[in-house]
This record gives structure tokens, C-alpha cells and sequence, in this order.
């Protein structure tokens, strides 16, 4: 699959408006765990971006509004892929 670079863009602006913000303050908790668990800064912000995704997808999809309980789950249980829970 390709990447598509304009939404990865996208999706890193939202988290670096949200380590910004420092809100939710577990997104800088966990780009700073993942650093110290040895992924560089891309890597963690993809992970990030994944917990990102899950959200606009079930947002989409589901019309409901941004699920932050389940984002800072998601954030927290990070290296674990959190896609795989929408298809369990």
C-alpha cells in the first residue's frame, strides 16, 4: 500500500497541535515513553497517528464524536496496533 504523504501531514499536525496543547496530556506521555523504549521520532508519531486514525475512522463511519477515553487507552497500550481492536 502507499503512503499517501498529504494525510500523513495532516495527521501529524494533529498531534503536534495536541503535544501543543499538551492536551490530552498522555500524547506527550506517550511520545515520550516510546522514545525511551528506543523508537526514533517518526516512528512514534506514527504510532501516535495510528491512535489518530482509529478515531477519525470510527468518527466517519460511525458519525460519532472523537472517543477520548478509547484514544488515551489506545495511546497507553501503544506499541500494541490499536486498529486491531476495531475489527475484533
Amino acid at each position: 500500500m502507499e503512503t499517501n504523504e498529504v494525510l500523513r501531514k495532516q495527521i501529524f499536525r494533529i498531534i503536534g497541535n495536541q503535544l501543543r496543547a499538551n492536551n490530552p496530556p498522555e500524547t506527550k506521555a506517550t511520545l515520550i515513553r516510546l522514545k525511551k523504549e528506543g523508537f526514533n521520532d517518526f516512528q512514534t508519531r506514527q504510532l501516535i497517528g495510528q491512535c489518530v486514525v482509529v478515531e477519525i475512522f470510527d468518527s466517519i463511519k460511525n458519525r460519532k464524536p472523537f472517543n477520548e477515553k478509547r484514544y488515551i487507552k489506545n495511546l497507553k497500550a501503544l506499541p500494541k496496533n490499536p486498529v486491531d481492536e476495531l475489527f475484533e
